[in-house]
């Protein structure tokens, strides 16, 4: 590899550790997902994998069904691990910053060669060591140190050969989708198809049923070749010799070919022009929106809170990023969807859980940060004459436009598909449309106490002011707390309640102590009290902050 390309590889490694690193928050997060989704696995992996490699070498495990079983597996990894590279070909690698320097001052094949060798280590540093750990743990129950050496082999092969064909594949993709006019003018909702298909995929269980059509239909091609590799001094198992060699030749073949073709894509994409999308009838029809906007508001609001409100919309609409963060609990939600389809109904529990989402999502909308939204322009409102209810009530009454009539069809629709009574429908309706009401108050409050006035990265490329995370935590506490009271207290459920809290708090050492319905009955009732009065009182907070507010 020339010398121009180790530095592209290095620096992009260290741009992207030093991201993640420079990030405490998201680094926790990361750790502790990673604890909570591996930790188990690694634990079992690590009890049953000795004991697996021991029956293997035994010969307790029927020989072609290994093999079988291992080449449609790592045939599967293969596949998965194209279609992962080429997403961070799409987000990451293939979207250079200041493209003119790079290309100037770097050939263009080592500037590829540095991006796929830096996506191969990116990706090596999550995958080799558990490989490394599952596979000793298997060499120590089969007796032989073979498969240490040769399933982390294996896993470096699949990487090396996945990623240069992943970068062509993202390539391609972020060509069509940035370059393409015909498909550049549609991008954002043909992004969203493909999120909402892949997700949606895994939630509904079609994503297992393309995994066994691909494991029946793959496993035993050239693809499954890899499996055998893994096999290699396991002296029950006898791998196929063509199998091994094939992988081998074929791998040692397909990589230069895909950096070739990876050099050639990169050359048409990286010197192409992005398409230039004009709609000339998007500012007339952006105008008259905001003109019936405002002729809407215009019974019983002053104009200073009209124009506000207008602004606030008009802004956020011009700019939708800036919205990201109020998607992603939509992407738990997938999930519910296979137990969805497969009940035929919306179970209570999920239709509660999505007028919830309702409520939150109306106070993070516009609200959750009314002194960081206004960005360079802070200074400028906060030397005019615009009081702080005026700029206070706009974005509760922009966060209000959005919310109530989402508020009612979704609870509405949910509520008459679900197993709820008509009672317990209005029930459920009436408490959605008063939180969406009142949920901007409060996070307009909670939004002016944790501030946040930088931009935050939301992709690689995109930068946004969001709610800082402090603001995000209060007002999801003072949001779902409330709630939890709410439907303890209506359905009777604290003695129930009461007995769970108890039995938890016995399982942990030290800790001897009873809980009561009663009494939970009481703390249920002090927290919905506080729920009340809560946005009243952050309303008020809110306005004091914006009139006393002093820029440093």
């Amino acid at each position: 590899m020339s010398s121009p390309a180790t530095v592209i590889a290095r620096t992009q490694v260290r741009r992207t550790i030093r991201t993640v690193v420079g990030d405490r928050m998201k680094l926790l997060m990361m750790a502790g997902i990673a604890l909570l989704a591996l930790g188990p696995v690694t634990a079992v992996g690590l009890l049953i994998l000795p004991a697996f490699g021991e029956e293997v070498a035994t010969g307790a495990v029927d020989a072609p069904i290994a093999l079988e079983i291992v080449s449609g597996v790592t045939a599967l990894a293969w596949l998965f691990l194209i279609l992962m590279a080429g997403i961070r070909t799409f987000t990451a690698a293939a979207n250079l910053d200041q493209p003119a320097l790079v290309l100037l001052s770097a050939p263009l094949r080592s500037t590829v060669i540095g991006n796929i060798v830096a996506e191969i280590l990116l990706f090596a540093i999550w995958l080799v060591p558990p490989v490394v750990v599952y596979s000793a743990a298997f060499a120590s129950g089969a007796g032989t140190v073979f498969p240490a050496l040769a399933i982390p082999f294996v896993a470096v092969l699949l990487l090396v050969t996945a990623v240069p064909i992943g970068f062509v594949v993202g390539t391609w993709a972020r060509h069509l989708l940035t370059v393409y006019e015909p498909i550049a003018r549609y991008r954002t909702p043909v992004i969203i198809l493909l999120a909402l298909a892949y997700f949606g995929s895994i939630a509904t269980g079609w994503f297992d049923t393309v995994a066994t059509f691909l494991f029946d239909l793959v496993g035993d091609g050239p693809l499954g070749w890899f499996g055998h590799v893994l096999f290699l001094g396991i002296p029950t198992i006898d791998p196929d010799p063509t199998a091994v060699v094939g992988a081998l030749v074929g791998s040692a073949i397909l990589i230069p070919v895909a950096v070739a073709i990876g050099v050639v894509s990169a050359r048409v994409h990286w010197y192409a022009d992005p398409a230039r999308i004009q709609d000339d009838t998007e500012p007339a029809a952006t105008g008259e929106g905001s003109d019936r906007l405002s002729a809407f508001l215009d019974q019983g609001l002053s104009k200073p809170v009209r124009t506000m409100t207008v602004t606030t919309i008009r802004r956020t609409k011009r700019s939708p990023i800036r919205l990201a963060y109020a998607a992603y609990p939509l992407f738990g939600m997938l999930f519910f969807a296979q137990e969805i389809i497969e009940a035929g109904t919306v179970p209570s529990y999920i239709a509660v859980l999505l007028c919830l989402y309702v409520v939150w999502g109306t106070g993070v909308l516009f609200a959750l940060n009314p002194l960081g939204d206004f960005g360079r322009a802070l200074p400028a409102v906060m030397t005019s004459s615009v009081a702080g209810k005026t700029a206070v009530r706009s974005r509760i009454i922009a966060s209000a436009l959005v919310g109530v009539p989402l508020a009612v069809v979704v609870s509405l629709s949910v509520g008459i598909i679900s197993p709820l009574s008509l009672e317990e429908t209005a029930m459920l309706a009436a408490g959605t449309i008063l939180g969406a009401l009142v949920a901007p108050a409060l996070a307009v409050g909670i939004g002016s106490a944790f501030p946040r006035f930088g931009s935050v990265a939301v992709t690689s490329n995109k930068e946004a002011v969001m709610p800082s995370k402090v603001a995000f935590l209060v007002y999801s506490a003072g949001i779902i707390l409330p709630t939890i009271a709410a439907v303890v207290l209506y359905t009777e459920a604290a003695p129930l309640a009461a007995q769970i809290a108890t039995a938890l708090i016995a399982a942990l050492p030290e800790l001897e102590f009873t809980i009561t319905g009663d009494q939970l009955t009481l703390a249920a009732w002090a927290v919905l009290i506080a729920g009340i009065v809560a946005p009243p009182v952050a309303y008020r907070y809110a306005v004091e902050q914006f009139d006393w507010y002093r820029i440093d």
